[in-house]
């Protein structure tokens, strides 16, 4: 269960950074009045807070690194695995060791062996696993709920009227009930993506979260949270895009972050309409620039290329313009927290947007059409494709898997299962199987890993949250509309790397949690009782958990380095001490975790 101090440390987040949070118990019976700021200025204001807040999560381990024992001076040398990473394409493991890197958060241990015996080739066992994957309500995953239904959680079944009630309308709601939505969510989260057998589901709730970003410890996407995170997006994540489009658009956290809540025909504030061309759409690779859509001859004259129809194949600053227009009117009912459509703030006259003609009088139809329109877009399958291949592939997809992905993605786009099919034809590409070292894990991707390849006893504390978010991908927690950044580069500097050796070194080197009843004893990980006594030797102790954790044997040039500091002057090939092997055995352990091989995916 999460201590109270989590309340304190949501509020001070919250009011300190969000823009949004002008008011601790704002009314519900109307949004709250704010200058609508140009874009500039919108990603100005979440540039600076970020950098603030990276700063703090920087600062904030060396107060708490005074406390901790030191540990051997190996376990301090970030910029050797930046160095390694930035030298040289690793060599390419086996498909089913890709796949249970990107298809899921890395192998827990025996999910090796249970890959390896579904056929008799990598290509059939990857097939098998692939569909099993893409079938998730097939996928005994009761384990998971127990572990989940033990933490005691309360909004996770909420409707959303219920959330609304509870934790949005209810006189008198305090900070800690506004934003338990959102915590249970972000603590449930970490444990499904531990322990969840539907491995593929929580990396793409992962990639939409990021895709379709909001910042969720806002006063009014918070109470909400749940919704948002299990309907809007885990309910579609395997269905149709159009569908997850409008969801997402008529859910509370979107309207409140973008602020098309306050979009009115009189004040019209474009914050969501150019996101939803830029981010959630089209995608910035298909804005076509700032163009006149007046021709030489005074009428309407789309400036982007054509397609054989005739349709622009790009957009440019006036679609958004117009695509504002048609979203005013886009309401949260303050009574049920339902979305409703406003007529009396509604631009009533026509609009062009993408060269289609969006009649006057059409009310809330107007904004379905614009999100039609982008739903069904060639540009728009490009751009989803590129970025889902992206996540599961490498920093620079391959055009071909990009391009076969699109055309099922523009084919099917009418199909209840459209983004199913996407994603199976981007994992079963021959790509997939063949493409590694063009990505490294993000701190989620590596925390999650590594709590999975040391078969670690994890229980949620206020500490662990600490050491997480210090990493720099705090949950539900990226002010901008982007989402956090999905290319190596961005995770593998020094800093980077320096705070996940904090984190691995806090977690290996056996602190307690903090939990509470039984649990107040547990340890994190506990390596000695997972190997076999027989297992003595330096070499054998490093190669054993080489293959426990990666899957496969470390290259030379960082097993030979580990196998020095296990032996500690001895015989390498000789048994150690069994108090030496007490001693250095966990040390042993996150160095490897630490290894550049275990940070590739």
């Amino acid at each position: 269960m999460v201590g109270s101090s989590n309340g304190q440390l949501d509020r001070e987040v919250s009011v300190s950074s969000s823009s949004h949070a002008t008011d601790v118990t704002p009314s519900p019976q109307q949004p709250p009045r704010r200058p609508s700021p140009s874009r500039r200025e919108l990603l100005r204001r979440g540039a600076a807070v970020a950098a603030t807040g990276a700063a703090v999560a920087t600062l904030r381990p060396v107060a708490v690194r005074a406390q901790a024992p030191a540990g051997p001076a190996a376990m301090r040398s970030p910029q050797r695995v930046v160095n390694l990473i930035a030298a040289a394409a690793p060599e390419t493991p086996s498909p089913e060791i890709i796949a249970l890197n990107r298809i899921a958060f890395g192998p827990r241990p025996g999910e090796l062996d249970g890959l390896m015996a579904l056929g008799a080739t990598s290509a059939e066992r990857l097939q098998i696993y692939v569909d099993r994957q893409l079938n998730p309500v097939a996928i005994d995953d009761s384990g998971c709920d127990a572990i989940i239904a033990a933490q005691g959680f309360t909004t996770l079944g909420k409707s959303r009227a219920q959330l609304w009630l509870d934790h949005v309308t209810k006189p008198s709601v305090t900070w800690d009930e506004r934003m338990l939505p959102a915590r249970e969510t972000m603590q449930a989260t970490f444990l499904r993506a531990i322990y969840s057998q539907r491995q593929l589901v929580e990396v793409l709730a992962d990639f939409w979260h990021n895709h379709f970003n909001v910042y969720g410890w806002d006063s009014w996407s918070a109470g909400t949270w749940v919704y948002y995170d299990r309907d809007a997006l885990r309910g579609n994540m395997l269905g149709n895009f159009r569908q997850m489009l409008g969801a997402v658009a008529k859910s509370a956290a979107m309207l409140y972050y973008l602020d098309n809540v306050s979009n009115t025909s009189a004040g019209p504030n474009e914050n969501y309409a150019r996101e939803l061309f830029e981010l959630h759409g089209l995608g910035a690779e298909n804005y076509f620039g700032v163009a006149s859509t007046v021709g030489a001859d005074g009428g309407y004259q789309h400036p982007a290329p054509k397609d054989s129809n005739g349709k622009p194949l790009m957009y440019v600053d006036e679609d958004i313009y117009s695509a504002t227009q048609c979203f005013t009117g886009w309401r949260i009912d303050a009574t049920t927290g339902d979305f409703r459509f406003d007529d009396s703030v509604h631009a009533k006259y026509s609009k062009i947007v993408l060269a289609q003609n969006i009649p006057s009088g059409s009310g809330q139809q107007d904004g379905e059409t614009v999100l039609d329109l982008l739903a069904n877009h060639v540009g728009t399958a490009r751009y989803i494709s590129r970025k889902l291949c992206r996540r599961l592939l490498g920093d620079d997809p391959p055009e071909a898997v990009v391009q076969a992905a699109a055309d099922v993605f523009y084919a099917q786009r009418a199909a209840p299962d459209q983004l199913k099919q996407v994603v199976r034809t981007i994992l079963l590409s021959p790509e997939f199987s063949t493409t590694w070292g063009e990505k490294i894990k993000r701190p989620f991707e590596y925390t999650v890993s590594l709590l999975r390849a040391a078969n670690a006893n994890y229980v949620w504390s206020d500490s662990f949250r600490y050491k997480y978010e210090a990493l720099g991908q705090a949950m539900f927690n990226w002010r901008p509309p982007d989402g956090y950044p999905d290319r190596k580069e961005n995770w593998s500097s020094t800093m980077p790397m320096l705070q996940r050796w904090r984190l691995c070194n806090w977690l290996i080197d056996s602190w307690k949690i903090g939990g509470v009843g039984a649990d107040k004893d547990n340890l994190r990980i506990d390596c000695l009782s997972q190997m076999p006594a027989s297992i003595t030797t330096p070499v054998a102790i490093v190669d054993f958990w080489a293959q426990r954790v990666l899957g496969r044997a470390l290259p030379a040039d960082e097993r030979q380095p580990i196998v020095d500091f296990m032996a500690a002057g001895r015989n390498q090939e000789s048994s150690l001490p069994a108090d030496q092997i007490k001693e250095r055995l966990r040390f042993t352990v996150g160095l490897i975790l630490m290894a550049p091989s275990f940070q590739w995916r």
